[in-house]
């Protein structure tokens, strides 16, 4: 090896480094993957105390002891999470029977233009009754796999919950854990990079949730004032799909002009689709810049290989969770790298003649 350049050495120190490190992080994903059931709500749990840390620490701040400051903030959440399903759900019950009349009559419009003869909408109505009778067990079935797949999304919700509390009031002992697992001689450096992943997953979730905000606001007083049926339920559809990278700004907003297509009319969805434009250009010019200034700035490119990564290895849970740990990834990457340009000596001043050479 020491007949090989110093560059070349470097460039193969690097690629074994890479090469270890993809294949650590393969083998913990695919045993995420294979424990999914507890692996899931120890993941989204994470992400629910980094972004509920503030609070907590605002509590812990103003004397409130610790277990009754995560209490306290669990119970936030779940006040809050409860208070926007409830007002989702009421403005789709208030809404729903006017937004099936708009899609019933925007079908009858286009039997009617592209249909041929035999195909009315009674005619439909009349086959998928014998469908519904031809293959009831079927659908039987579905709705029973339905009903189990809701009660286990609502036990690992459950569980998340209680990991946030116990993530939040031993906070804490974060640090101390961490020194314990890893050899003394590289305890700080660790400590370090755990810390600065950490801040970087805290500041993705805070943009993240603010971004989401503003653009649910922004659309739904769009909605509103085109008059387009279920707008603070279509509303509050941008703001979930907002933690999910373009694809949920997409469907969000292929929604709300699709809704308004079918209730108000062709020049009505053209205007909606005016709004959802202007305010992805708003938060892709504006606000993420401003957010990702003070977090971690990634390239939309990174995110999209990101984005691609996850949904291969995970699915749709590896498409949630592939930016945040992306962000982590990039905080410990940033800490290295600064870690490593403190450690380069500074460039001095060319040597020059020695001052006593011309003196003989």
């Amino acid at each position: 090896m020491q007949l090989l350049p110093g560059p070349v050495r470097r460039f193969a120190a690097w690629c074994v480094v890479i090469l270890l490190a993809s294949g650590v992080v393969y083998v913990a994903i695919r045993l995420c993957v294979e424990l999914r059931t507890a692996v899931t709500p120890a993941l989204f749990a994470l992400l629910g105390t980094a972004l509920l840390a503030p609070l907590h620490r605002r509590l812990v701040k103003a004397h409130v002891n610790r277990s009754l400051a995560a209490g306290l903030t669990c119970v936030a959440v779940v006040a809050v999470v409860g208070g926007a399903v409830y007002i989702v759900v009421a403005a789709l019950a208030d809404t729903g029977d006017q937004i099936i009349a708009s899609l019933r009559d925007a079908a009858k419009g286009v039997a009617e233009h592209f249909g041929a003869a035999g195909t009315s909408l009674d005619d439909i109505a009349s086959n998928a009754r014998e469908l519904l009778g031809k293959f009831g067990g079927t659908a039987a079935s579905g709705v029973i796999t339905g009903v189990s797949v809701v009660g286990q999304m609502l036990v690992m919700a459950f569980l998340a919950l209680l990991l946030v509390y116990f993530f939040l009031r031993d906070s804490d002992r974060a640090v101390g854990t961490v020194r314990a697992l890893v050899p003394r001689s590289v305890a700080d450096l660790v400590e370090a990079m755990a810390r600065r992943s950490y801040e970087a997953v805290e500041g993705f979730m805070r943009g993240t949730t603010l971004i989401a905000l503003i653009d649910a606001v922004c659309i739904t007083v769009g909605l509103l004032v085109l008059r387009v049926p279920g707008a603070i339920g279509l509303g509050a559809l941008v703001f979930v799909g907002a933690y999910i990278p373009y694809l949920g700004a997409f469907i969000s907003g292929g929604v709300a002009v699709l809704v308004a297509l079918a209730d108000r009319g062709f020049g009505t969805a053209l205007w909606v689709l005016g709004v959802v434009l202007a305010v992805q250009v708003l938060e892709g010019n504006v606000l993420q810049p401003i957010v990702q200034s003070r977090t971690v700035q990634m390239h939309p490119a990174i995110v999209l290989l990101a984005l691609t990564a996850g949904t291969a290895v995970a699915g749709f849970l590896g498409l949630l969770l592939a930016i945040p740990f992306t962000a982590a990834a990039f905080g410990i990457v940033q800490e290295l790298q600064g870690r490593y340009a403190a450690a380069e000596p500074l460039p001095g001043p060319p040597a020059g003649p020695s001052s006593g050479a011309g003196d003989s």
